[in-house]
């Protein structure tokens, strides 16, 4: 698991075999944990950020904990369609809640033992849901559960900030960017938050 000592130490192995990285450090400096909190309301968050902007999704969250006492499975389910479309669900993104929700009240998910499993298994678990695909289950194993060598496949601005540190001439594909980010084993996460650091620092 990662914490700001582990993080450190794995830029400073990146940065030694990647100039195009050590150029980022050197620019932007190390990038942050970003650190998140296993659980339900964490898991609700990211499903909340597909395919839209982070301030988009903080909003639609924001409201949601001002409508909940506690964001759990119970108190989510209470909440209507309606109440859901008000604070900025989609219907889609209701219904992947309502089934994250019922599935771990069902105990057919139990986010808790997530901790205990290999990368590939925690994958397997969350990517059964109905609207958890790879990168949701990829950004819960990078942030959430701190796992060190993640590649979320299909961040946009991963992808842009990569054409950008390597000096690519277009945005690669999902699958180009997962054969270079072989050569940044066993620190996949950490790359991708350097990356992600210098996504955010240049804009």
């Amino acid at each position: 698991m990662l914490d700001k000592e582990t993080l450190q130490e794995a830029v400073d192995e990146l940065i030694d075999r990647d100039h195009h990285l050590r150029q980022v450090i050197v620019k932007h400096g190390y990038p942050p944990l970003w650190p998140r909190k296993p659980g339900f309301h964490t898991l609700v968050k990211i499903i909340l950020e597909q395919q839209v902007s982070l301030a988009s999704a903080q909003a639609a969250y924001d409201k949601l904990l001002e409508r909940v006492n506690h964001l759990t499975p119970e108190n989510f389910i209470a909440l209507n369609d309606l109440e859901l479309k008000q604070i900025g669900f989609s219907r889609q993104k209701i219904k992947y809640c309502r089934i994250l929700s019922e599935s771990i009240l069902s105990s057919d998910l139990d986010l808790g033992e997530l901790t205990e499993y290999s990368d590939e298994r925690v994958m397997a678990a969350l990517t059964d849901l109905k609207g958890v695909g790879p990168w949701t289950a990829g950004i819960y194993l990078l942030l959430a559960l701190r796992r060190p060598d993640v590649w979320p496949i299909g961040d946009h601005a991963l992808l842009v900030s990569m054409r950008d540190v390597k000096h690519l001439s277009r945005i690669p594909s999902n699958e180009t960017a997962v054969e270079i980010a072989k050569a940044w084993r066993p620190w996949r996460s950490v790359a991708a938050r350097i990356l992600w650091h210098n996504y955010l620092s240049e804009r």
